[in-house]
């Protein structure tokens, strides 16, 4: 996950630059869809990952309405 996180770091970088530079409408957008997506994926990647933790452990600290709830503000 770090990886993908620091992924689209260098994405909305880029995105930054493309600005600065004026470029394309239609390319700023799409590298702009591509981080966007890029972040989604980690916090779902972060959310499963909590779920499996808490499916496996008995004593975790969150609810099933907390990680629903987390899991619905990537929506």
């Amino acid at each position: 996950m770090i990886n993908r996180l620091k992924r689209a770091q260098r994405q909305l970088a880029a995105v930054t630059r493309m600005l600065e530079e004026g470029r394309d409408c239609k390319d700023i957008v799409t590298q702009l869809a591509a981080v966007s997506k890029a972040l989604d994926r980690a916090g779902f990647a972060i959310i499963a990952t909590g779920l499996e933790q808490c499916i496996a452990r008995e004593d975790t600290t969150m609810d099933k309405k907390e990680l629903e709830k987390l899991f619905l503000s990537l929506a």
